[in-house]
């Protein structure tokens, strides 16, 4: 085929078209209605702005305070004895994961903020001007959706989360009595923000793999039209196109997806253990921090691996997809190649017949050799089909997808971490919930 690099296609258009916008948060002055305000709204109340330098300022002491401090402080006020032992060992337990979780997070943002800004978060400004008008109308919906998955976890933990921290306030007592209820409610506020960062990142990963999925659903209609060789170098093109934009978000995120593998396993085993090696009685007061914190570290964990799971399935379906494009368009196109042939056998066995008359009649001309026409030409066909053919090699050594360092994460790692994790849920919650 002769088609261009899809990176001069990328630099051409570049140079021809300027940038949505040019600052991090700038909004979009040509739009009537910014579709990415509520995230903006979102992240000034998370104080994870970092739009200026004061915002900033204050997103890295915000993140000091609830990440590190508030734990820190209230882990040393709390009056140990044989009776609160228990509970002050697991809450001291599910303090660590939950703030390496946090940081992981937090860093994670910081770094698309200082590098790309929030419109390059979600790939919205040099791709979004490439997509066909079905893929923009549907990134209204999906960017609508986004806070419904982050309100759909946090909420239920919380409930939960909170009488739990009354309860255990209430029971445990600290160094400095009077100091109870303010200890309660910076406690509250260092979970919500650590527990709020984690899964915003998973929530925003998830947002961004829906997007790419909403480009793959354009893609696929690609394969609707003629199979002509212009317009398999087009889907070639999106192809590469699509290619480089899960090249970008495999690199974006793989530093966190590997952390967050790492610190909730490594959570998973130590509750595990600590469970098993107490010899308390388990209730709601001691070990309820172990099952909110076990909950909302696999539901996030686990929405972006499906999300994940979903691009990679989609890119590897492709494949299929060309084939079965291919093999339609040729069962379709008649056989120029055998016509042409049938054609020639025809003439030659013509030109035989005639070989008698001719030596009767050797002063009269044959008008059928001089007004014979070669037979038609199979180039443009074969081709077309040529073309179609590349296209799908190509696609067979390209599948691609979400990928980490290499290893796609499709259905199949999904499935090996889900029953490794899963099994060590189970295993807690068969310890910790007791049924009376």
């Amino acid at each position: 085929m002769e088609c261009n690099n899809g990176e001069d296609v990328a630099a051409a258009s570049t140079d021809t078209i300027p940038l949505l916008v040019t600052m991090s948060y700038a909004p979009d002055k040509s739009a009537i209605f910014d579709e990415l305000r509520n995230i903006r709204i979102c992240l000034k109340w998370c104080a994870l702005d970092h739009s200026s330098p004061a915002r900033k300022l204050v997103s890295y002491l915000a993140f000091l305070l609830f990440v590190f401090i508030v734990p820190a402080s209230t882990t040393l006020y709390l009056s140990s004895s044989k009776a609160t032992a228990g509970s002050i060992s697991f809450n001291q337990l599910v303090q660590l994961p939950e703030s390496a979780l946090a940081a992981i997070s937090f860093l994670t943002l910081a770094d698309f903020f200082r590098h790309h800004g929030l419109r390059q978060l979600f790939l919205l400004d040099d791709a979004l001007r490439d997509d066909s008008t079905s893929v923009r109308n549907g990134y209204t919906g999906e960017l609508n959706r986004a806070f419904r998955y982050l309100a759909y976890i946090l909420l239920p933990a919380f409930s939960v989360e909170l009488p739990h921290k009354v309860i255990f306030f209430a029971t445990v007592p600290l160094r400095v009595p009077h100091m109870w209820m303010l200890a309660m409610a910076a406690t509250l506020a260092s979970w919500v923000y650590r527990t709020g960062v984690f899964l915003l990142v998973c929530v925003f990963f998830r947002l961004t793999c829906e997007l790419q999925i909403l480009r793959f659903e354009g893609f696929f209609k690609m394969f609707e039209g003629e199979g002509s060789e212009g317009h398999g170098c087009l889907i070639f093109k999106e192809h590469l196109r699509i290619k480089r934009l899960l090249l970008v978000i495999s690199h974006r995120y793989r530093i966190f997806i590997i952390g967050c593998l790492v610190t909730i396993t490594i959570s998973q085993l130590g509750a595990l253990m600590l469970v098993l090696a107490s010899k308390f009685e388990k209730d709601f007061c001691n070990s309820g921090d172990i099952v909110v914190c076990s909950v909302v570290q696999l539901t996030g964990f686990l929405m972006c691996l499906l999300g994940a799971a979903r691009i990679t399935h989609r890119a590897q379906n492709v494949v299929s997809i060309a084939s079965r494009w291919h093999m339609t368009l040729t069962s379709s196109t008649p056989d120029t190649k055998l016509d042409a042939a049938t054609s020639e056998k025809k003439a030659a066995t013509a030109h035989t017949n005639d070989e008698p008359n001719k030596s009767n009649c050797d002063a009269t001309p044959n008008l059928s050799e001089q007004t014979s026409l070669p037979p038609p030409s199979p180039q443009g066909a074969s081709s077309a089909f040529n073309s179609r053919q590349a296209l799908v090699m190509y696609l067979q050594h390209n599948g691609g997808g979400i990928t980490i360092f290499g290893f796609a994460l499709d259905r199949g790692l999904l499935h090996t971490i889900f029953v490794f994790e899963m099994t060590l849920v189970l295993w807690i919650l068969g310890k910790v919930v007791v049924v009376s």
